[in-house]
């Protein structure tokens, strides 16, 4: 009986996502940790695979962590944080920098389309179900990413607006990032370009006790009163 609440559930979750009537929500809304997230191992040309990550959140962003298996050099680890949409029958992935990537439905699973939004071909070393994706429950990477945005405090707080996806997300307590804003102002609660590498990570609390995701500012922190986002 557990199996099947789990499978119906899966399926629902996946025709929310495709359904005619789904809807990409405009503004900020708390999420869940394992809210439709979906992993796998993918075929690479010069590793051993790609461990992926996908977590597809409410709001219409995703963050994808991929994990090359190389060898002899050891596993290296890569993430990024964008906007999620869909077509009829597609899933479209867009990064910061507007490359995009595409996934279909298959079955409860996702499927990965080549470049072009096209099914890959399968073969005899890389039959179709090493191209999927499976549901999957799993914590939010901690996988610095390259992050920018506008800056600035808001009640004592500092806020951050992502330049590609325009979310407004507040930032955990950081002594770097602070003094770099502090270091860029010229007024109090001007807004200030910031690049970074950060994660996010799930708070406790939020509507509903459901959560709410907060940035972590990693390294690389460059604050610039000149830039704003393009």
């Amino acid at each position: 009986m557990k199996k099947i609440m789990i499978a119906m559930g899966l399926s629902l979750s996946l025709l929310s996502l495709f359904g005619c009537h789904n809807k990409i929500f405009a503004q900020e809304q708390p999420f869940e940790a394992m809210q439709q997230s979906y992993k796998g191992v993918l075929p690479c040309a010069d590793c051993g695979g790609i461990e992926t990550s996908l977590f597809l959140q409410q709001d219409g962003t995703y963050i994808l962590n991929e994990v090359y298996q190389v060898k002899p050099k050891g596993n290296q680890s890569y993430a990024q944080y964008g906007r999620w949409a869909r077509t009829a029958d597609k899933l479209v992935l867009t990064e910061a920098n507007g490359e995009k990537r595409y996934f279909r439905p298959a079955g409860d699973n996702l499927e990965m389309l080549d470049m072009h939004g096209e099914q890959i071909h399968a073969s005899s070393s890389h039959p179709m179900q090493h191209f999927q994706l499976k549901p999957a429950e799993q914590r939010m990477p901690q996988t610095p990413m390259p992050l920018s945005g506008m800056v600035h405090y808001q009640a004592n707080n500092v806020v951050f607006t992502d330049c590609a996806t325009g979310k407004v997300i507040p930032v955990a307590t950081s002594s770097l990032l602070e003094k770099a804003y502090m270091d860029a102002r010229h007024s109090p609660d001007q807004l200030i370009f910031v690049s970074m590498d950060g994660h996010f990570q799930l708070e406790p609390g939020g509507d509903e006790g459901k959560g709410h995701k907060l940035l972590v500012a990693d390294s690389n922190i460059i604050a610039d009163a000149s830039k704003h986002c393009k």
